[in-house]
Formats: C-alpha cells, sequence, structure tokens
C-alpha cells in the first residue's frame, strides 16, 4: 500500500530506540523525510545510521524534554507535515513514594514536550490546511496501572491534549490523534518488568509470561508488542489515506482495555 508520504517533511521526538526509532524508520522509507532527536550522541548516530538505510533522516542533538530542547528543534525544521510526539519515560514506583519533584518531572517530559512542539506547529499547520500531529499516548492512560500512576496520568493527559486539539481542526485538512500502545518490547522493558513482577531468577520469557498473567491479565495476545507493529499504526496515521481519521484515541495495545467510552 502507497502511504502517499512522499515529499512529507516528519519530527519524531524520543526517537533514538525502540517505538520512536520504528517510527522515524517506517515513516523514511514510506517516503517521508524524517527529523530524529536525542540527546545522546552516539545513540542518536546510531539512530541516524539505521534510520538511513530506509530512507531520508536528518539527525538533532537535543532534548526534548526541555523547553530549551523543543526551542532546538524548531529552529532546525520551522514547519513539518508530521508531528509525533513519542518522548516519554516510565516507571514503576509506590505511590506514597512518588515526590513532587517525580510528578513535574514526568509533566515535564511526558506531557510538556508535545505541548511545545505542538504549540509551534499546529498553528502553522491549521493555515496551511494541512498537517497530522500524534501523540503516543498508552492504554495506560485509560487504565491507569497502580504500579505507576505517575506515569498513567500524564498518558491521561496526552489523550486530552490531543482531543483538544482535534476540536480546533474543524473544516481543515489538519488532523490530531492519540496513539495507545500496550507493553512494547523495547529498551529497558525486561528490568521495567522484573521490578514489578519481583522474581530476580526468572528467564525474559519467564519475566514476560509471568507479567501477563498478573500485572496485565487482561490483555488479549498476552505478549510484548513489537515496536513495528505500532509504527505501522501510526505511519497511517500519518498518511493522506486517514484524513477521515481525526480526534481518536487508537487502541494498539493488545485488548487489554475491553470497552472505551
Amino acid at each position: 500500500m502507497d502511504l502517499q508520504l512522499n515529499g512529507r517533511t516528519a519530527l519524531v521526538t524520543g526517537s533514538t530506540a525502540g517505538i520512536g526509532l520504528a517510527i522515524a524508520g517506517r515513516l523514511a522509507a514510506e517516503g517521508a523525510s524524517v527529523l530524529i532527536s536525542g540527546r545522546d550522541r552516539a545513540k542518536l548516530d546510531a539512530a541516524a545510521q539505521e534510520v538511513s538505510g530506509k530512507g531520508e533522516v536528518r539527525a538533532v542533538l537535543a532534548d526534548a524534554g526541555t523547553a530549551e530542547g523543543c526551542a532546538e528543534l524548531i529552529a532546525a525544521q520551522p514547519d513539518v507535515d508530521i508531528l509525533v510526539n513519542n518522548l516519554g519515560i516510565y516507571e514503576a514506583k509506590p505511590f506514597a513514594e512518588i515526590s513532587d519533584a517525580d510528578w513535574l518531572r514526568f509533566f515535564e517530559i511526558n506531557v510538556l514536550s508535545g505541548v511545545r512542539l505542538a504549540r509551534h506547529y499546529f498553528p502553522r499547520m491549521l493555515e496551511r490546511k494541512q498537517g497530522r500531529i500524534i501523540f503516543i499516548a498508552s492504554e495506560s492512560g485509560v487504565v491507569i496501572p497502580g504500579e505507576m500512576i505517575h506515569y498513567g496520568t500524564t498518558k491521561t493527559a496526552q489523550l486530552a491534549i490531543a482531543r483538544g486539539l482535534a476540536e480546533q481542526t474543524r473544516g481543515t485538512g489538519v488532523t490530531v490523534n492519540s496513539v495507545m500502545p500496550g507493553p512494547t518490547r523495547s529498551e529497558g522493558i525486561v528490568e521495567f518488568i522484573r521490578s514489578t513482577v519481583g522474581d530476580s531468577q526468572a528467564s525474559p520469557a519467564e519475566l514476560e509470561a509471568e507479567f501477563f498473567a498478573k500485572m496485565r491479565p487482561l490483555s488479549l495476545i498476552r505478549r510484548l508488542i513489537e515496536a513495528d507493529e505500532i509504527a505501522a499504526t501510526v505511519a497511517f496515521l500519518a498518511s493522506p489515506l486517514a484524513a477521515a481519521t481525526n480526534g481518536a484515541a487508537i487502541r494498539a495495545e493488545g485488548g487489554i482495555v475491553p470497552t472505551i467510552a
């Protein structure tokens, strides 16, 4: 299927590993010119090399989790056709131990990174009557996990922001959507699962099975999602073929969320 992304410019944050890297690679393979970002030069260079094997890519050393980093990205690429707000952090932590500093850090990185970039690019998209903004949220924004309430709350905020922006696109060719991945294979996921399951001796496969049995029992697929599976969904939403999808929260979470009101 031709997603008709030739000549489009995309910015993907948090794009040196995991879902972000997979999204960048898929968009590049579909013909888009992709700007990736990261705060670690070695990881950024490695990501750029990987994506360059699929299409056109440019890398900017910038921390999109800060106001300064967002300003650097905007300066490097004042206009984009596609903005994918993927940057995010997570951790398991008992609610009583989540400090004010933790809450502020999670909102700064997970929420304000996307807000700052959308605040610049969204009005320009509306002026051109063309553009795509996609927030990579999580099923945790709907089914808040007890082991990381601060993370889930930031994902709920992303869903709200995406829907609020979509309400302002009436009659234009701009769409704003969010994607809700479930637990996805990425750097650090084994240690995260180990921290929630608590079995230090189990193999990665055993940990994964126990995690879904105990922590995500509603999952229908009972496995980690692959980053490329999320990237495929995002690439479609970024394309002209998805023009009728706007203001939506697209579930790509393996069936953890049984219904959405």
